[in-house]
């Protein structure tokens, strides 16, 4: 049996807490701000802290703690104080979507305490608590073995193809720090692309002339063809609770930032990524972003082509002198 302590219940954090005391015999010590969300993980059989270092002190050493917060300062900060409440020996674990360079930063600046420092890429949103994660890891070796049976019971069984790949669980060391989360950078980079892809062409099937169903179509999708998805998948799930135009959806898209790190990299080591980078730009412009642009290349063509423009609902403009 073994023990972890979880900073971090939120939908990600809460449900893996939920998972690993259902599905298995291992202890989880948990705590959060939220103290309604330390009393559902209490619900789910973990025992509660009020604060880090009582979570600390409700661990048998060597301790282990998995960080599930937002990456950037809430994580550093977190970081920070639980090494100066662990001991020589003990393993903090981040299982957000920090940058691979900050898991090397950190790892580092720990390493003179004797803390090891594990990422884990996580894969699987709120789907995860039923079906499991993906979780991609980087950290020491000794670490990651300490850490594998928590990793066993939060991952989903491979299926016969990919066992002999990995293993019977879906998780999978890749090196050193930061190695978990580069890999989960680039799988997030091409979820951008993947996404985006599916949105133009449901944009198509929008704009058509016929009356298609698109919940029917991403159910169809599903069986057999060659795009097939999970992500097909909760489209299909998407239309039927939203409705075939999405109507009651605002056309916001958020990036968490491992996309553009995505890009970073791969343009410095001179890999051309245009199909992430357009997919990332596309979520920018839905922020209203490229809303200033549109309305100079709106005016722009106005004035050498007499295009129509609109303003204000109508549309007005010279008589067309040419097109572009």
């Amino acid at each position: 049996m073994t023990q972890i302590g979880f900073v971090g219940l939120g939908k990600m954090g809460g449900n893996m807490v939920r998972r690993i005391r259902r599905d298995s015999e291992h202890e989880v010590v948990a705590f959060d701000f939220d103290r309604a969300a330390v009393q559902r993980a209490v619900k789910s059989d973990a025992k509660g802290a009020r604060s880090l270092k009582e979570l600390v002190k409700g661990l048998r050493p060597p301790r282990m703690v998995w960080v599930m917060v937002p990456a950037g300062d809430p994580t550093q900060q977190t970081v920070d104080a639980l090494a100066k409440l662990l001991d020589r020996g003990d393993v903090i674990i981040d299982g957000g979507n920090s940058r691979w360079t900050d898991d090397k930063r950190r790892a580092k600046a720990l390493r003179p305490a004797g803390i090891d420092y594990v990422d884990v890429g996580v894969s699987g949103g709120v789907w995860g608590l039923e079906v499991g994660y993906c979780m991609m890891v980087g950290g020491p070796a000794k670490a990651v073995r300490r850490l594998a049976p928590i990793l066993d019971v939060l991952a989903p069984p491979t299926n016969e193809q990919s066992r002999a790949a990995i293993g019977p669980r879906g998780w999978l060391h890749f090196g050193g720090p930061g190695a978990g989360h580069y890999v989960k950078m680039v799988h997030n980079g091409i979820e951008y692309g993947l996404m985006q892809a599916y949105a133009e062409g449901f944009d198509v099937f929008d704009k058509c002339e016929y009356e298609l169903d698109k919940a029917k179509i991403a159910h169809l999708w599903g069986q057999g063809s060659v795009v097939r998805s999970w992500l097909c998948e909760l489209a299909a799930l998407a239309f039927e609770a939203n409705g075939n135009g999405l109507e009651s959806i605002e056309g916001y898209t958020a990036d968490s930032g491992e996309g553009r790190w995505t890009i970073a990299d791969a343009t410095a080591h001179d890999v051309p990524t245009p199909v992430i980078t357009a997919s990332l730009y596309e979520r920018m412009r839905s922020r209203g972003s490229g809303e200033f642009a549109d309305r100079v290349l709106a005016a722009l063509r106005n004035e050498f082509g007499g295009h129509a423009v609109k303003r204000a609902g109508r549309a007005y403009g010279k008589t067309s002198r040419g097109s572009s």
